[in-house]
């Protein structure tokens, strides 16, 4: 963690193994949610074209999205009914217990909230094995989610944010040989109680 960093300019002729983006879908899959409620996608956007349309709905995100090797965007899902067809398949009684008696009937904002703070727990997941792995990442919230589900043909799966992922410049400003992490005191965030 201490040389993970938010890469701010990739190399677009560096491209991962195909090795790498299996080992990565796959440690995505592994990721926890609450009552294992899974409600997410992970897309893998390696297409030009598609990352072209991505761009465009990227803001100043937009040279990190042509440029690394492969955008993930995470959505979450937004169609309830969709959503509870799935657990009442994957999830064990008490885990549809839990959803039916605390989740269900929250208002629906707040449920969708839920849904979106589970795949958030997929970003911190991703991002930490891409560390692992050497491989260089960028979170970017500024997207344009409405855009990006346009894009990808979503229905029922909202996008949230995408990391872009690939191997950085060697131009790259932001790198902590060049930025030193900028983090603050462990005995400001970390208690012991």
């Amino acid at each position: 963690m201490e040389e993970r960093y938010t890469v701010k300019k990739y190399n677009a002729n560096e491209k991962l193994s195909e090795e790498q983006i299996a080992d990565l879908k796959e440690i995505l899959r592994l990721s926890p949610s609450s009552i294992n409620s899974q409600p997410w996608k992970f897309t893998f956007v390696s297409d030009l074209d598609t990352k072209k349309q991505l761009a465009e709905a990227s803001f100043f995100n937009a040279p990190k999205v042509l440029d690394c090797d492969t955008v993930v965007v995470f959505s979450a899902i937004n169609n309830v009914d969709l959503f509870e067809k799935q657990i009442n398949v994957t999830l064990p009684e008490g885990s549809i217990g839990y959803y039916n008696d605390f989740l269900k009937p929250l208002p629906s904002q707040q449920l969708h909230a839920w849904f979106e703070k589970q795949t958030y727990l997929a970003i911190g997941v991703l991002l930490s094995a891409c560390a692992e792995m050497g491989i260089d990442s960028t979170p970017m919230e500024g997207i344009v989610p409405e855009q990006y589900n346009a894009i990808l043909g979503e229905d029922n799966y909202n996008s949230l944010v995408a990391v872009a992922i690939g191997v950085r410049s060697e131009e790259d400003r932001n790198h902590v040989s060049t930025t030193p992490k900028s983090r603050r005191p462990l005995d400001e965030v970390v208690m012991a109680v």
